[in-house]
């Protein structure tokens, strides 16, 4: 079993930034590929952002590519989304989300067996 816990979402202004944080416990964290999907109203869940076991490798949706960097720390076993020039569109709840393998399409929502809560993330024009 894993518990995710995310946090750090709120209001923020276009332009503006926010960290989320996933904190994990259950299962051994470092053996485990963690991404971040989100879900705007109305919309399904699409993939925003995964790192790697030993954080080597990163991979991103295009709409998020070089304003959002994903990364990890294993020894407090806690991944991160810092994400920078929100735009409106930008607006979802975001889940922090976990699975045992690495390979395939990191993509995929039905890939990841654990899932966080969600924060929301609401960015005002």
């Amino acid at each position: 079993q894993v518990q995710l816990v995310e946090s750090g979402g709120g209001l923020v202004q276009a332009g503006g930034s926010l960290r989320l944080s996933c904190s994990a416990s259950g299962r051994t964290f470092s053996s485990r590929v963690m991404g971040w999907f989100r879900q705007a109203p109305g919309k399904g869940r699409e993939f925003v952002a995964a790192v790697s076991r030993s954080a080597g490798s990163t991979y991103y949706a295009d709409s998020v590519k070089g304003r959002f960097t994903i990364s990890r720390d294993n020894a407090n076993e806690t991944v991160y989304l810092q994400m920078n020039s929100l735009k409106p569109e930008d607006t979802a709840v975001y889940y922090c989300a976990s699975r045992p393998y690495e390979g395939g399409s990191v993509h995929y929502v039905g890939s990841y067996d654990y899932w966080g809560q969600g924060t929301q993330v609401t960015v005002s024009s």
